[in-house]
């Protein structure tokens, strides 16, 4: 027995659902509609208390003029770029080599190498800060980006091994078989048969990596403190003042900081949402 679809319930029903969709609208849209308020305004109109009504001046560039002379935030940008990308290739390739093998191969001690994947995404990521930090001084990799690059690749390969794993395993097994038979090496099979098919699933896990990796600001704070190997969130918590938060100047940073995620999702929203269903219906 199906539920009723709200477009055949009642008129009060309808009304309902409709109005609850936009309460919620509005309320997770409300941090962003402040900061945003807030990004427009000069100081001025902050100390006066002037939140929400209409600004003296349009104060946007201004602040964003201030912001990139007053701070490195090109670099902090780069930064995060590089983090971020050589992040989301090392992840792509490592998890789906990982999760070809235990998906399609008879390895021994398969099953226990998957559940050290699945149990590596529940354990709370603040228990390893101090091992971790102990671990990159260690290599001599503390305060550089590429520590930053190594931990993330760590850390989000488990999630997209086990992300991917699951579409791996609905591949007919004859596929492989077949491209062995033709003298297809295992790299082979990889390149011209796996990746294609995976190719919805990877550009949603793209995107889920991107995010996750573009917005950290707990592992950068933990592993880095130069201005030199800083990504872009810990960059901009550094915009406020000693004796003063410059609340405009962080608005607007966060708004150039949000930009790269959110256009990356437009860009590549047809196959996200693809990626995410994919398998959901047999064909």
């Amino acid at each position: 027995m199906y539920p009723t679809p709200v477009t055949e319930r009642a008129f009060g029903i309808r009304l309902g659902y409709r109005m609850a969709i936009y309460v919620a609208m509005i309320l997770w849209m409300a941090p962003m509609i402040a900061i945003m308020m807030t990004a427009i305004r000069s100081q001025g109109d902050l100390l006066a208390g002037n939140y929400w009504g209409a600004p003296e001046r349009f104060s946007l560039f201004a602040n964003y003029r201030e912001v990139f002379a007053t701070s490195p935030m090109w670099t902090f940008f780069i930064n995060s770029v590089t983090v971020t990308g050589i992040t989301v290739v090392l992840v792509l390739i490592l998890s789906t080599m990982a999760a070809v093998a235990i998906a399609k191969y008879r390895l021994p001690g398969a099953t226990i190498l998957f559940a050290m994947f699945i149990g590596g995404n529940f354990i709370p990521y603040q228990i390893l800060m101090i091992p971790v930090r102990n671990m990159v001084l260690d290599v001599g990799l503390y305060n550089t980006v590429w520590g930053l690059i190594l931990f993330h690749t760590a850390f989000q390969t488990g999630f997209a091994t086990l992300f991917l794993r699951n579409f791996i395993i609905t591949l007919p097994n004859e596929l492989f078989e077949a491209a062995r038979v033709e003298g297809a090496s295992e790299f082979q099979i990889i390149r011209k048969i796996v990746i294609p098919l995976l190719r919805p699933a990877l550009a949603g896990l793209s995107v889920l990596i991107f995010t996750f990796v573009w917005n950290d600001y707990f592992w950068a704070l933990v592993l880095v403190q130069s201005d030199a190997a800083k990504p872009l969130t810990l960059g901009i918590a550094g915009l406020k003042g000693e004796w003063l938060t410059a609340w405009n100047l962080i608005s607007a940073g966060a708004l150039f900081a949000a930009l790269p995620p959110v256009c990356l999702f437009f860009l590549m929203q047809k196959h996200f949402v693809a990626g995410l269903t994919a398998g959901a219906v047999k064909g």
